[in-house]
Formats: structure tokens, sequence, C-alpha cells
């Protein structure tokens, strides 16, 4: 039972030499017609040479025979050239292709390698092993549609709750500015982005709280500290200034600023004046609004601005405006 698996058996072996030769016009279309099926080119390197310095000395059907009992040779690690050339076969319906003569005969021959494959044992096995290579396929497509509707469905959740943050009362603003750190948070995590949310850096000896950073971002393998600020007027350089300590004090580590109110001129030229150091970028809250109206990436989002300030000096530029 295995040789029948695992190989072409006689009666379908010989089918098979007769019914190649007849719909390939050429030697050389029986050779393109086994290297178009996957075969590889070490089984037929020595035929198409012998075709090349003497057409003559061999036919049309001592190729398909040589070439079908090589890979009937090799077994089960062959089963997929096999599977296609039955393939290509079986499915064959233009037969124009075929010198005149041949097409009725290439047109019975074919009708009768269907009617073989439908009860040989050879057939089934390589109609199981599409199937589970389909299943396969299906179960990864299905896994990744599952994910894909989890992540819309983690966005719109973000996307209304940070809509409905510009309901609170400015005199709830740091409630507020607390909400956007968790939305925000939340839509770097989504991205797959996000390497840890806010924590308080404490100092020693009673120093307490010397440093609060909102989250840390990891892009391209480079990490980024995050502050997120929502206030009533546009930060200033007094307001950016926090976090561009903040991001000098450590190593490789660049910084991104999030505001719901914009930046003052002076802001904007003293983060240009640090990117001759560090890789400041500045966002404003509407581009991040933006983004997730139009659906896009926030990865592919703020790698356009980082590019856009370390290659242009450009900290608060706008590839979404």
């Amino acid at each position: 039972m295995d040789a029948i698996v695992y190989h072409y058996p006689p009666d379908l072996f010989q089918l098979l030499v007769q019914v190649i030769p007849k719909l390939c016009r050429s030697k050389n279309d029986v050779l393109l017609f086994f290297k178009g099926a996957g075969v590889d080119s070490s089984t037929l390197t020595d035929l198409w040479q012998q075709v090349k310095e003497n057409r003559t000395s061999i036919s049309k059907y001592d190729i398909a025979r040589t070439v079908l009992d090589r890979l009937n040779q090799k077994g089960e690690a062959t089963l997929r050239e096999r599977r296609e050339i039955l393939k290509r076969v079986t499915e064959y319906e233009d037969f124009s292709g075929c010198w005149q003569n041949d097409q009725l005969a290439a047109m019975g021959l074919v009708a009768e390698v269907r009617k073989v494959l439908d009860v040989k044992d050879s057939f089934a096995r390589m109609n199981i092993e599409r199937e589970k290579e389909r299943k396969k396929h299906q179960k990864k497509y299905e896994s990744q549609l599952l994910e894909l509707e989890e992540r819309r469905a983690e966005l719109a959740s973000i996307k209304n709750d940070l809509f409905s943050l510009f309901s609170v009362p400015d005199e709830a603003k740091k409630k507020r500015g607390t909400l956007l750190e968790g939305v925000l948070n939340r839509l770097f995590k989504a991205d797959g982005i996000l390497v840890r949310e806010a924590f308080q850096l404490v100092g020693e000896e009673g120093e307490g709280v010397i440093a609060q950073i909102d989250g840390v971002a990891e892009i391209d393998g480079y990490l980024y500290l995050v502050e997120m600020k929502w206030w009533a007027k546009p930060l200033g350089k007094i307001e950016v200034s926090p976090h561009l300590v903040n991001v000098f004090n450590r190593g490789h580590v660049g910084g991104i600023l999030i505001s719901a109110s914009g930046y003052t001129k002076a802001a904007i030229t003293v983060c240009k004046e640090a990117l001759s150091q560090k890789v400041i970028v500045l966002c404003e809250l509407d581009e991040i609004v933006t983004m997730l109206e139009r659906q896009a990436s926030l990865k592919e989002f703020l790698k356009a601005k980082l590019n856009a300030a370390a290659v242009e000096k450009k900290p608060l530029h706008k590839p979404l405006a």
C-alpha cells in the first residue's frame, strides 16, 4: 500500500508517459512542463543538455519516462512535484496547443488519467495531503482574521475612550491627563510597541519622586521616553524642558511628547536644537485622532515623524496633514 501512496502505480505511470508528450509540441516544451510543475533543475539538467547537443538521440516519450521514473524513485520527497504534475494534466482544458493530430488522443488520455485517479490510493493520499495543507492555511487565515477583528475592536474602544475625554471639564484636567496616559498606552499596546507604562523614579535618601515617566516605547529596537500632556494652552519651552532633561539624562534613548494643546514657537525651537544630540518628536493629539479616523498604523505614523526629526530636523512633522 505504501508503494501506491508514495509512487505512481504502473498503469498511471504509463498513462502519464503517453499523455505529457502529446500535450507538449516539442521536447523543450516537455522539459518546460516538468520545470513548471516544480521539478528540480538537477533532475532535468542532463536531459536539457542531451536535447541541445543531439535532439534526435531522445524522444519526447523518453524524456517523460525518464523524469517520471526519477521522481518515482525519490518517493515521498517528490510528492509535491508528482501531485503538481497530476494536477496540471487533469486540469488540462484547452488542447489547441497540441499538434492537431494529437488533440483527440490527448483528450482521451487526460480523461483516462482522471478516471484512474478517482480510484487510486495514490490520488486519495494526495487529496488527503492537499486537504491537510488547505486546513492548515485555513486555520492560519482564521487565526489572523480573529487577531485582526480583535485589534479592530480594541482600536474602536480606544477611539471611543479618547473621544470621551474631550467632554471632561477643564477643572478636572489632572484626571483627564491621567486618563489620556491610559488611553494612549493602550493604543501603543495595540500596535505592539509599548515596553513599559507610566512609572516614577524615586531618589535616594528621602528625595522622593524625582521624575515621572508616562511611558516607554520601543520602535525598531530604539527606546523612546513618552510624555503626554493635556493642558489648556500650548506647551512652551518651560513645559517641554523637563521631558528633554529626562531624555538627556539617559543613554541611547529618544523622546516623544504628545500634547492636546499644541506647542509654542519657543517649545518647537528648543526641541529642534535638541535634535543635534537626541531624536525628539513632538506630536499633537489631533494627529492621533486623525490617525484613528483613518485606521492608520501608529507605528508607521511615529516612524514617519521620527525619520523627519532625525533626517530633516523637524520635531513637529505632520505626515497625515
